[in-house]
């Protein structure tokens, strides 16, 4: 199995089957698919009655590809997962946006490598300088990008939760389960 099925398998595990909270500003899913992305990628269907491997297929082409996956884990499965899970719990671009800034932080001035534009879409500049990154940081680096990651992930969703009072009814279970610093 290639690291796409099996971070899209994870990801559909954590997500569940169908869900429509009112409360939830992502309305009506089915395995982490919003109705909104499912009619965007072709699905006319009820959502409760999605097909799994229609899922797959969206989670796959919208959020592992989008953000360069397949680049990524060539020098990190772990960060490529991450990746994949914030993109599809927070959107692709604050997904590249969260690695991008990471990476110019830890840059050292840009002594190590150069600064990227934060414009949340990690193309072959942003996969550069994570591969200098972990070449010179080393199995470390890569344990303190993922605080990092997930640093900024838990402090997005703060943010969220701080913004609209209605996503503090989930702000408990995002961080106990998307937030991860081990």
């Amino acid at each position: 199995m290639s690291l796409k099925a099996d971070v899209v398998a994870a990801i559909i595990a954590r997500e569940g089957g169908y869900s429509n909270n009112p409360a939830d500003s992502g309305g009506e899913t089915m395995y982490g698919v919003t109705a909104g992305v499912a009619r965007a990628n072709g699905y006319t269907g009820p959502m409760r009655d999605m097909p799994r491997a229609t899922a797959e297929r969206i989670l796959g082409s919208q959020y592992c590809d989008v953000i360069a996956l397949d680049q990524l884990e060539g020098l990190s499965a772990p960060i490529a997962a991450e990746m994949a899970d914030t993109a599809v719990n927070m959107g692709p671009a604050v997904a590249g946006r969260f690695l991008q800034r990471a990476l110019n932080v830890f840059n050292k001035g840009g002594t190590l490598y150069a600064d990227l534009a934060v414009d949340g879409k990690p193309g072959a500049r942003t996969v550069a300088a994570l591969r200098s990154f972990l070449l010179l940081r080393g199995k470390d680096g890569e344990g303190v990008m993922l605080k990092a990651l997930n640093a900024l992930q838990g402090a997005r969703y703060i943010e969220l939760a701080e913004a609209r009072e209605k996503d503090e009814a989930f702000v408990y279970g995002w961080i106990a389960n998307r937030v991860s610093l081990d």
